[in-house]
């Protein structure tokens, strides 16, 4: 999964704000890569974000929405006017980083478009969710909410066979949270729905690095990790560098054919 982020202010530098020819040509870039599907976002979720309004999000997204139709293509909000329009110009899937619960009706957009949905598990908002995060047991909690997720996805509609989950890495987690969910990634994979992990570009990788202060980390770090969750897994890998991740990936599946 390619990340196009059409934002000034993402996480990881690549923001393609108010630029949509720039956004399809990465998109499109990362398509020939050999990127199943590309994920376009209007509204940064890094540490510290704040969201912006409907309307500022739509003017983002759909441009480039607009000059992907036809190509395999996920809608990253939480909005569910966004993901309306996004469907309605081709949006295979919604990913959302609040699982739901950011909008009340966001469900019944995906329910009734038979949509791909991807939930995510988040602790606390984008502005205060790196403020010291906790967990008894990190791999056990994030388990119980996708869970639970998941189970109010179908109540409303969604069809269960069309739910990956993501266990949100970054999102209100520690470093050594981070690890702990890809080492112990089998747990999650159990719960019986595809499995998401972008850990493409997060600031662990650089911290672990030995740079308490990392902002990013390297593209070779991101395919190590990929590598490490397909082999524990992970059904789709959301990534920056896509033809490294595919490369990388290719060769682990060679290994383990």
């Amino acid at each position: 999964m390619g990340v196009v982020n059409v934002t000034p202010d993402s996480f990881s530098g690549d923001g393609l704000y108010l630029r949509p020819e720039a956004a399809l040509a990465e998109a499109y870039g990362m398509l020939e890569c050999g990127a199943a599907i590309v994920d376009v976002g209007g509204e940064s979720t890094r540490p510290g974000s704040n969201g912006v309004s409907l309307d500022e999000e739509l003017r983002r997204v759909v441009p480039v929405l607009e000059g992907l139709r036809g190509e395999p293509v996920s809608i990253d909000t939480a909005k569910a006017e966004v993901a309306r329009r996004a469907v309605e110009l081709g949006a295979e899937m919604v990913n959302d980083v609040t699982a739901l619960r950011g909008d009340p009706d966001l469900a019944g957009v995906v329910a009734d478009a038979g949509c791909y949905l991807c939930l995510m598990h988040m602790l606390g908002k984008p502005r205060t969710m790196q403020e010291d995060p906790r967990y008894g047991d990190v791999v056990s909690e994030v388990k119980a909410f996708l869970e639970e997720r998941l189970a109010f996805a179908v109540t409303e509609g969604v069809r269960e066979e069309l739910v990956c989950l993501d266990p949100g890495i970054g999102f209100g987690k520690t470093v050594e949270h981070n690890f702990e969910l890809v080492r112990r990634l089998d747990e999650l994979v159990a719960v019986g729905r595809p499995i998401v992990l972008g850990f493409s570009r997060k600031s662990s990788l650089g911290k672990i690095m030995g740079d308490p202060n990392a902002r990013v980390g390297s593209t070779a770090a991101s395919v190590g990790v990929a590598v490490t969750a397909y082999e524990r897994g992970a059904t789709i890998l959301r990534a920056h560098d896509v033809r490294e991740h595919v490369e990388g990936l290719r060769a682990a599946a060679a290994v383990v054919a």
